[in-house]
């Protein structure tokens, strides 16, 4: 009997992890240890963006740091590409690009293509190797234009996208990026976030952030990274979904209801998904309908239909669905800028 196939081993795993530390005090550490990471298990199948998504002090730098072979984990395992990461540390960094959040890393007085072929020999790559790689790198973020001047004279955001360059020169089928866009621009982290988004599925990326959109737009599972622990994960959509807060129709009319109020909002609290219903008055003194329900595209679908038979012309719709903050609160009990704040208070690790 021929035995079934053996499960591919996923390019990320992590099992357990655990990272303390003892508090400085000045030169000295103190006897206050710091449990930065408290257990955190996971791993990314090919081809996935994985994001950890927490504030800051949360334990998600700390938790790459020790994936890339820059920290020794206190207790746990982890393999990259199946490689081990504290007994195969070399094997692990081939596997591996990795991008830390900031801007050290780049040499201001070089241009961008001297960085990368200053990079692309410490990766080991021949001369051959890196005027083709990085030439193809050059292009696909966009720097060729820009190649021969300086890196002192590039924005912000052109800093990350060679910084992604860097990343990618020895071409890692893993690649972990911390903070990408910190820092940047509304327009910079746009294109930063596109470039991202099209290194996959050819690479395995794992991305920490504590940007609620970034997370939500790149991410096909998010873990929600607080004091050290993973404390929900799932699909963006199945985050939110599982958020215990209101979900919202706002609908502003262009007329008032008069006579038929009452009528309408029978009819409205009749419908199985809408399970309250409040008539208002706009700043502007417009009436505004605001339904409570269990699911919006049904509940906006149904009250339409009402308002049209009822002749009653609409001006706007809002629809009010949970965010990944409130899946934050739901998991933590606390909100997301509250922890933020605890963590520079208490000196967490990132």
């Amino acid at each position: 009997m021929t035995s079934a196939p053996e499960a591919p081993i996923a390019p990320i795993v992590a099992v357990d992890l655990r990272r303390s530390f003892r508090k400085r005090s000045g030169w000295r550490r103190s006897g206050e240890l710091v449990e930065a990471v408290r257990g955190i298990s996971f791993d990314v199948p090919h081809g996935a963006i994985f994001g950890m998504l927490g504030p800051n002090g949360a334990g998600k730098t700390t938790t790459i740091k020790m994936l890339s072979t820059l920290l020794v984990p206190t207790s746990g395992t982890a393999r990259i590409g199946g490689f081990d990461i504290t007994r195969q540390e070399l094997e692990v960094r081939e596997q591996l690009g990795v991008l830390f959040g900031g801007d050290r890393g780049l040499y201001n007085q070089l241009s961008g293509w001297e960085n990368l072929r200053y990079f692309g020999t410490l990766y080991g790559l021949d001369d051959a190797a890196i005027k083709r790689r990085g030439g193809a790198l050059l292009e696909q973020v966009r720097l060729t234009d820009r190649a021969s001047e300086r890196v002192e004279s590039y924005s912000r955001g052109m800093k990350q996208r060679l910084h992604i360059a860097k990343t990618l020169l020895h071409d890692p089928p893993v690649i972990i990026l911390d903070e990408p866009t910190i820092g940047l621009d509304p327009a910079a982290a746009i294109d930063v976030r596109e470039l991202i988004a099209s290194l996959a599925p050819e690479h395995t990326l794992l991305l920490t952030t504590h940007d609620m959109h970034e997370a939500d737009v790149l991410c096909r599972e998010i873990a929600i990274v607080d004091r050290g622990l993973i404390v929900a994960q799932g699909t963006p959509a199945a985050l939110k979904a599982g958020a215990a807060v209101d979900r919202q129709v706002i609908i502003t009319l262009a007329t008032a209801l008069d006579g038929q109020q009452l009528a309408v909002e029978t009819s409205l609290r009749a419908v199985p998904a809408i399970s309250d219903v409040r008539h208002e008055f706009g700043e502007d003194g417009a009436p505004v309908l605001t339904l409570r329900c269990a699911e919006t595209t049904s509940a906006l679908d149904t009250a339409l239909a009402i308002l049209r038979e009822a002749s009653t012309p609409v001006r706007e719709i809002r629809v009010v669905e949970p965010t990944l903050e409130d899946a934050f609160m739901h998991a933590t009990g606390r909100e997301f800028d509250d922890a933020s704040q605890a963590a520079a208070l208490n000196g967490g690790a990132s």
